[in-house]
Formats: C-alpha cells, sequence, structure tokens
C-alpha cells in the first residue's frame, strides 16, 4: 500500500499542475489532499454546483478547502439541460461528465493548470460506469487507478493521513438514485435530497433513497434495519409528505450501484 501511495506522488508530480475535480468524497479528498501535498499551489480543486449534488457535499468541500489552504473554483453544472440527460438513459454518467470536463478545463485553462485528475480508483473497474468513458476521451488523468489503489486502501491511507474522511460513507450523485428511464427533474431530486437528508439526521451512516415512479425505496446497511424499523411511522410519513405514494425498505440492504442490476 505504501510503494502504491509513493508511486501516487510520483506520478502526480509528474503531471507538474493538475486541477482536481473534487466532491468531497472519500477518493477525491484523499487525492487532492496527496496532490497538493506535492504540488502546492500548481493543485487547485473544482467543485461543480448543481442540483444533484446536495448542499451539505458543497459545504463540506469548502471547509475541506479552506482548511487546508488550497484554492477552489465553483462551476455551475446544470445536468438537466444536457439534452437527454433528464430522460435517464443508461448513458447519463457519460453525458454528465462530458460536459463537467468540458468545463473544469476552461476554468484550469485560466489559470494555466495543465491537467484534469479525477477520483476513481482500481473498484471502479468491475461495475457498469459510463463515465470512464468520459475520462478517457478527455484525456482525463486518474491517479488512483494509475496507481493501482483499492477503496480499502484509499481509506486506510486518508486515516494515515489525519483526513475526516476516511469513514465517511460513499456517495454519488442524486441522479444515480433513479430507475433508467425514469425522468429526472430538479422537484425529484430535491425530493431524494430531503428525504436521504431526513435519514442521516436519524442516525443512519450509508443511506440510498432510489426513485421507482411514485415508490421510493429505501437502501441501508442490514445492521441498521432496527434504527429505521423503529421510526417506520414517522420515516413513511415524512417520505408522503415529500410526495412519494409507496415507501418500501429493501431487504437487500445497501449495495454500490443497485440500479445497475437490471443491465
Amino acid at each position: 500500500m505504501n510503494e502504491k501511495y509513493n508511486d501516487l506522488k510520483e506520478y502526480i508530480k509528474s503531471l507538474k499542475s493538475v486541477a482536481v475535480a473534487f466532491s468531497g468524497g472519500v477518493d477525491s479528498t484523499f487525492l487532492l489532499k496527496t496532490a497538493h501535498d506535492v504540488l502546492g499551489d500548481r493543485c487547485v480543486a473544482i467543485t461543480a454546483r448543481s442540483c444533484s449534488f446536495p448542499e451539505r457535499e458543497l459545504n463540506e468541500s469548502k471547509k475541506f478547502c479552506e482548511k487546508e489552504g488550497i484554492k477552489q473554483i465553483i462551476v455551475q453544472s446544470e445536468e438537466l439541460k444536457i439534452d437527454g440527460f433528464a430522460e435517464n438513459p443508461k448513458n447519463r454518467c457519460y453525458l454528465c461528465k462530458t460536459e463537467l470536463f468540458t468545463k473544469m478545463r476552461k476554468a484550469a485553462a485560466e489559470l494555466n493548470i495543465e491537467n484534469i485528475a479525477e477520483g476513481s480508483n482500481v473498484d471502479d473497474n468491475g461495475d457498469y460506469r459510463p463515465g470512464l468513458i468520459a475520462v478517457k476521451e478527455q484525456n482525463i488523468k486518474s491517479p488512483l487507478r494509475h496507481a493501482g489503489l483499492t477503496k480499502n486502501e484509499i481509506r486506510e491511507l486518508s486515516k494515515e493521513l489525519g483526513l475526516d474522511t476516511w469513514e465517511k460513507p460513499s456517495f454519488a450523485c442524486l441522479a444515480s438514485r433513479f430507475v433508467y428511464g425514469e425522468t429526472i427533474t430538479e422537484k425529484k431530486l430535491g425530493m431524494v435530497d430531503k428525504a436521504e437528508q431526513y435519514l442521516l439526521d436519524m442516525g443512519l451512516t450509508q443511506v440510498r433513497v432510489r426513485v421507482h415512479g411514485d415508490m421510493a425505496r429505501i437502501e441501508v446497511s442490514k445492521n441498521e434495519f432496527p434504527k429505521i424499523l423503529e421510526k417506520s411511522d414517522s420515516v413513511y410519513d415524512y417520505l408522503k409528505s415529500l410526495g412519494f405514494t409507496y415507501v418500501s425498505l429493501d431487504l437487500g440492504g445497501y449495495r454500490t450501484g443497485s440500479m445497475n442490476e437490471v443491465l
């Protein structure tokens, strides 16, 4: 693991300057911290503000950059205006990443930053991730994959670096909560955001509220089933008040990319 970490730093050093796509998650925080340690002011963070990115995540990203003294650029991403995105096709992530990386490259060029980097790791190679096609097409660097780092290794190294995100639950943009073909609207994204925030405020850690028409399918870790069942009436009433007709708990528990199980 430490050898991989050294390889990562050497690779980042070879880039000379880099703008990191920074969401505040486990992977991008570790990448940004490492890149800034290596390159100093020749490393900047670029974060996308959008209706699919919760305000709490944006605020956390800002606090981290302020604490570390890292220059952060906020770009406005308007996914719902991207042709075809709202219809939620199977390549939705590709459409979004293509638009985002284009805006990132423009922002980086204004600062004379040569490279764009994103935080996917080698574990991401095994799932359906059309966004990685956009990464390849636009020559976006993937330092964590280049160094062969796994998610668990990134968490362990993050812990050694003293990063609070080392045990942060995995997160993906709110658009990933919709079954393919389900129309994505700003209103529905807001419903999902509020529903998940409600569950997080209950003390749950790993949460997804998946949307299937007018039904909300809640995924939480199986060991947290008791927490949600104890307050099932209030959970049901609150999600109903948001606009969901049906509210269900997935007995399979939380799992990454469950919407891809139909592919």
